[in-house]
C-alpha cells in the first residue's frame, strides 16, 4: 500500500511544483507544449492528501493541457506511461465546469481513449489511492 506523505513534506512538494512550473513556462515559450505536458505529469504528488499540493499541481498541469493545439501529434510524442495520469487530470479538468477547459479535456480524452483503450478510463476511475 502506498505510504502517505507526512505533513512536514508539503512545503517540499510545493517547492518542487513551483520549480516545475517555471520549467513548463520556459518550454511553452519555446513552443514545446508536449514537452511541457510531460514535465507537468512527471512527479505528480500522488501520495499526498494535502489539497494545496494537489491544487498547485493541477494549475501546472492545466496550463500545459491548455497549451496543446495539435492533439493528434500529442499522442505520437507522448509515452504510454503518461496515459493513466493524464486521464486523471482530464477528469479533474472536466469537473471544473469551465467551458474552455472542458472542451480541451474532451478533445484530448477522445484521442487518449482511442490510443489507450477503455482500460485507461477504468484504471483512472478505480484508483482511490492516488486521486489528483
Amino acid at each position: 500500500m502506498a505510504e502517505i506523505v507526512e505533513a512536514d513534506n508539503y512545503e517540499g512538494i510545493i517547492t518542487r511544483i513551483e520549480h516545475k512550473s517555471r520549467k513548463i513556462e520556459s518550454l511553452l515559450k519555446q513552443y514545446k507544449p508536449v514537452e511541457a505536458l510531460k514535465t507537468a505529469l512527471e512527479g505528480s504528488p500522488p501520495k499526498t492528501k494535502d489539497e494545496r499540493c494537489k491544487s498547485a499541481n493541477w494549475i501546472v498541469v492545466h496550463r500545459a493541457i491548455m497549451a496543446i493545439k495539435d492533439v493528434d501529434s500529442l499522442f505520437s510524442a507522448l509515452d504510454p506511461e503518461y496515459y493513466d495520469i493524464l486521464m486523471k487530470y482530464l477528469y479533474r479538468g472536466l469537473s471544473t465546469g469551465d467551458r474552455p477547459t472542458c472542451d480541451q479535456c474532451l478533445r484530448i480524452h477522445e484521442k487518449l481513449t482511442e490510443k489507450a483503450g477503455l482500460g485507461c478510463i477504468l484504471r483512472c476511475l478505480a484508483d482511490t489511492v492516488n486521486p489528483v
